[in-house]
């Protein structure tokens, strides 16, 4: 079996909340700051009293005011080839990752390398950011403007690049930084930084990269994410995060960028780089139990055996786990659980610490593993063992005193009784939708060159032939694979569907012509899904199952066996109708203005029903299902537990 080159970390760079650099991240965690706070003026589409009721999950209400936030800032250009201009019209979560992966990059000795052959992989969260948002303003909310008022509002002053949400940011950070070793994102929900983070591995053991940066980013529309999460009845109503704490009551949500450069360990030597760890495992899984809001430890047990394999390790071996804490009850419970059931039978003289940096600086979605993995090379650097905020004492359903782990409430000495044994630490990641990562690191130790090597975990090669054994498809009106050959290969071009004259609903927006899927229909009780559910999906995730579904008969897969060794990998953009919700919310200022200029005599709760009337004709509020139904990164989670 052929065995791979070590991978060492040799840059980190990051930007979080309540903190301007990596320096005030760890004072902040090492005096277990909690830095939620409510939204800064401007920040949130509508202000706290329109939005806010404490009540609970109610239509176009959140019940939390708390979030975590990162301040605009200014970019280090130091390095980054950009145009000024058009650094401007770019999102802030464009400035986050170019601020980033820009410390990383010039953290780290990279005069000498090829830069066509280094590369970048980031997790970033497919949904509605502030400039998408801005650009749904523009037109759908310029269409109503013209209803309303007979004319149109502004039209035309966001750059239009920031449609692309989720593929385009590591694309500029390529381009800034002159890479040309290809760049590409993904989002496997919260644990997008770690798969990133393996995926970049991969790309090093094969020898088609010699440096890649990779990690996490997350900045949507915060209104968003506050409003979805409440739907999901997933935010807590105090705003503090208190993970595997007796009081934790949900998440709180947070915002940021964590990045870092990966070479392979020789390379890094030859360099004279400073080596802050070395990836000694990595292992991904998905769950197949459960359900796609609960968490399953089947599915992260995977994981983590995995990464253990690869390493050689015993789960004893470790000092430090960063798990992945949202502070949600269920979650918490379920994390531990799995973590007791990997660590039966192990002995070791102190307790593990547990622990978990949202409880600092909120869950950052897709950036959140990237913010973990960064907090523990930081107490490695530091040799401290890092606190927990806001813990006091554990939730009753989680037996911390009769386990091997322990939450500290202030900042520890990281001791080895072994001083040739290095520090180790594992990072854990677990996805909504069931999508989980779990890491393995061993703090570098100078002057002790080891030339071991990683494990392979197949005696595969990219030399293998690949077979493509079974296909649909469905392009705009074309619904089958029999109908999209017959349009692409032959038939009477009269027979043809006419170009649509519309988009995203509205009819002649800057004249936009294109073929659309306008509906897909779906047997009742072909897919694991309850049909109020199913109603309230965007169609991508309706079109992506159905496609599945026909693609695994055609191949002839037996549906009912559970196949542990099958990956679901799928190509998708943000679907721009999620910004409808922003739309939604804006017409409450329209309904003022125009209330204003009539100078009817409208109370307060006229103007609520007359906008409630607005809005619901204009699209429904963002309930659970709906928000689920939005989410890009749930969809191959969907196809994932639809068949086994």
């Amino acid at each position: 079996m052929e065995n791979k080159p070590q991978i060492a970390i040799v840059g980190i760079g990051g930007v979080f909340p309540g903190a301007g650099d990596l320096d005030q991240f760890w004072d902040n965690i090492s005096n277990a700051r909690d830095l939620t706070r409510e939204p800064p003026p401007g920040r949130w589409l509508l202000p706290l009293a329109d939005v806010y009721d404490k009540r609970g999950p109610q239509p176009d209400k959140v019940y939390s005011k708390r979030a975590c936030f990162v301040d605009d800032l200014a970019v280090d250009k130091t390095g980054l080839d950009i145009d000024d201009a058009l650094l401007a019209q770019l999102d802030p979560m464009f400035h986050l990752l170019l601020q980033a992966g820009g410390q990383a990059w010039r953290d780290a000795v990279t005069g000498n390398i090829d830069r066509q052959r280094a590369g970048i992989i980031i997790g970033n969260i497919a949904l509605p950011t502030d400039a998408s948002s801005a650009l749904a303003d523009e037109l759908l909310g310029g269409a109503v403007d013209e209803q309303l008022f007979g004319q149109r509002g502004k039209h035309g002053s966001v750059n239009r690049l920031n449609r692309y949400v989720a593929g385009l940011p590591a694309g500029i950070l390529g381009r800034a930084l002159g890479l040309g070793g290809g760049s590409y994102t993904l989002d496997a929900a919260c644990a997008s930084s770690l798969y990133a983070v393996k995926f970049a591995m991969d790309e090093l053991q094969a020898g088609r990269a010699d440096a890649m940066l990779a990690g996490g980013l997350s900045r949507p529309d915060s209104l968003y994410t506050q409003m979805g999460f409440s739907a999901l009845h997933a935010i807590s109503a105090r705003g503090h995060c208190a993970p595997f704490d007796h009081k934790a009551d949900g998440l709180v949500v947070g915002e940021g960028c964590g990045m870092l450069l990966l070479k392979r360990l020789d390379d890094a030597l030859a360099a004279g780089d400073r080596i802050y760890a070395l990836i000694k495992g990595a292992g991904l899984s998905n769950d197949i139990g459960g359900n796609l809001m609960s968490p399953d430890s089947e599915g992260q047990l995977r994981a983590m055996h995995a990464a253990y394999r690869q390493a050689g390790w015993q789960p004893a071996a470790v000092d430090l786990i960063e798990c992945h804490g949202t502070g949600t009850p269920v979650g918490d419970v379920v994390e531990f659980n799995s973590l007791n059931s990997l660590w039966q039978g192990q002995q070791r003289d102190s307790k593990c610490v547990i622990g978990s940096v949202k409880s600092n600086i909120g869950h950052l979605l897709t950036a959140a593993g990237s913010a973990g993995l960064i907090k523990v090379l930081l107490a490695m650097q530091h040799e401290q063992l890092p606190p927990t905020a806001n813990f006091e004492r554990a939730n009753p359903n989680i037996d911390l005193g009769n386990s091997p782990f322990a939450v500290l409430d202030r900042s520890e000495s990281w001791h080895q009784g072994d001083s040739s044994t290095p520090r180790r630490a594992a990072v854990s990641a677990f996805g909504f939708g069931g999508i989980n990562a779990h890491l393995l690191l061993e703090q570098w130790q100078e002057g002790k060159v080891r030339a071991e090597t990683i494990p392979a975990v197949s005696s595969r090669t990219d030399a293998d032939d690949i077979a493509i054994i079974g296909m649909d498809a469905h392009f705009g009106p074309w619904p089958s694979l029999a109908a999209f050959q017959q349009r692409v290969f032959g038939g009477d071009p009269e027979t043809q569907p006419e170009l649509l004259d519309r988009w995203w609903g509205v009819e002649n927006v800057d004249q936009v012509r294109g073929y659309t899927v306008d509906r897909v229909e779906v047997p009742l009780g072909r897919f694991r899904i309850p049909p109020n559910e199913l109603k309230d999906m965007l169609p991508q995730q309706l079109l992506m199952l159905q496609v599945a579904a026909n693609a695994i008969a055609d191949a002839g897969l037996a549906t009912g066996d559970k196949r542990l060794d099958t990956g679901v990998y799928i190509g998708i953009g943000l679907d721009l109708n999620t910004t409808n919700f922003h739309v939604r919310w804006s017409l409450l200022d329209k309904c003022r203005r125009l209330a204003g200029q009539q100078r009817a005599d409208i109370d307060e709760e006229q103007l609520q029903q007359w906008t409630a009337e607005l809005r619901d004709a204009f699209c429904p509020s963002l309930s659970a299902n709906r928000t689920m139904g939005a989410l890009g990164g749930i969809v191959a989670s969907r196809v994932a537990r639809a068949f086994n």
